[in-house]
């Protein structure tokens, strides 16, 4: 007998690594797909076939490309990103707010990125833009679409969680994501979407101007800091992102939706959030 606990478990674990859309009305059977054809089988009893004319050698098979993979949106960490004609669009209007009001409004009238049209709402920021820590993300997921906030669903809960551990909440940091729109199904964003977006995030941080830095999972890591590493290299380093008003403290963390896959990796989270918290203490004292 099937326990239903477990199936429901299954199902919210799906849920929560983005696998929350069906994109076909039936299942694809892979088995079939991949199964060689049967042979064809042999006359029956001792009849010959009727002679006639040889058929034509066949021709050699052409060489099957070699597989590879799909280019990642890091391929190369030399080329900055934003390049795109749409990124140069971006930068334009995102230059021309003064104000954050000024930048939220500019993003949401900007259609350079397709994700906008697939979305339900533009996600751009929660929290306090006068805290001195500056939490960045990858981009809304199921949750945040529907409420228009970042890091309000499973991923956001854990991430309160971390937070209070250090005695901090949403009061005290400041909260975006590398992309206010939802990529579908919560895949990972294209190097033309980023680039697309990029700009807005940079003004944004500009205009923030925060004390310390928080890049939360891969994309954003190596976003921000134009590297190619992945995030279990990257994490637990303080970097600099270089900002118009100079450079700002940047530490990689785990994005808490790996921390929900992952949690033997809640280990390494938690070190971060200490260096954390002692790197916050240090400005802290400093600017009283």
């Amino acid at each position: 007998m099937i326990d239903v606990s477990d199936t429901l478990d299954a199902l919210r674990w799906h849920a929560d690594i983005g696998c929350d859309e069906a994109i076909g009305d039936t299942p694809t059977d892979w088995a079939n797909l991949t199964a060689r054809p049967a042979p064809r089988p042999a006359p029956a009893g001792n009849a010959t076939p009727a002679r006639g004319p040889l058929p034509a050698a066949p021709r050699p098979a052409a060489a099957r490309p070699a597989a590879t993979t799909a280019p990642t949106p890091y391929a190369n960490p030399d080329q900055p990103l934003g390049a795109s004609e749409a990124g140069i669009s971006a930068r334009a209007r995102a230059g021309e707010a003064r104000t954050l009001a000024e930048l939220e409004t500019a993003l949401r009238a900007f259609d350079g990125c397709p994700l906008k049209a697939t979305a339900m709402n533009t996600v751009f920021a929660d929290g306090n833009p006068e805290a001195p820590l500056m939490l960045v993300g990858e981009a809304p997921g199921e949750d945040e679409d529907r409420q228009g906030k970042p890091f309000v669903g499973v991923s956001g809960r854990l991430l309160d969680r971390m937070l209070a551990q250090i005695g901090l909440d949403r009061t005290q940091v400041y909260i975006a994501n590398i992309l206010p729109w939802r990529p579908p199904g919560n895949r990972s964003p294209t190097q033309a979407e980023i680039a697309a977006c990029l700009p807005f995030l940079e003004r944004h941080v500009a205009l923030v101007n925060p004390k310390l830095m928080v890049a939360l999972g891969g994309v954003s890591a190596k976003t921000l800091l134009n590297r190619s590493e992945g995030i279990t290299r990257l994490r637990g380093q303080w970097r600099d992102y270089d900002s118009p008003a100079g450079p700002v403290p940047l530490l990689p963390m785990l994005h808490p939706a790996y921390l929900l896959r992952n949690p033997i990796a809640k280990r390494e989270a938690w070190r971060d959030m200490l260096a954390l918290r002692q790197r916050l203490d240090e400005v802290i004292a400093k600017s009283s």
